[in-house]
């Protein structure tokens, strides 16, 4: 954890240096959002760019099967459970941002 008050302390380019942009992006996203003061938390910076990386090669993975993935309707029992899912998700949304 970073504290100016002990000394453990970086600067935004620094940060970014050592992180990358979106590490210390996602670092300071999960830094806090309460009243209390925010830790930007090394680890989380770390586990922000690990994060990303499996995703870019999932992504790369996806890209380079994509002609062995399954086509046609989306008419499968799992198919209909994740539309489901998602549409109780949007729902759930739009019914907090109407408050």
């Amino acid at each position: 954890q970073m504290s100016k008050s002990t000394g453990n302390f970086l600067t935004l380019a620094q940060a970014v240096d050592k992180f990358s942009a979106d590490g210390t992006r996602l670092a300071l996203a999960d830094a806090g959002d309460t009243v209390e003061d925010a830790n930007f938390v090394e680890a989380m910076a770390d586990a922000g760019i690990l994060r990303l990386y499996t995703w870019v090669e999932w992504v790369k993975e996806m890209i380079a099967n994509r002609d062995s993935l399954r086509s046609g309707p989306a008419s499968t029992f799992n198919d209909r459970v994740f539309a489901s899912e998602m549409n109780a998700g949007i729902m759930k949304t739009d019914q907090n941002y109407e408050k």
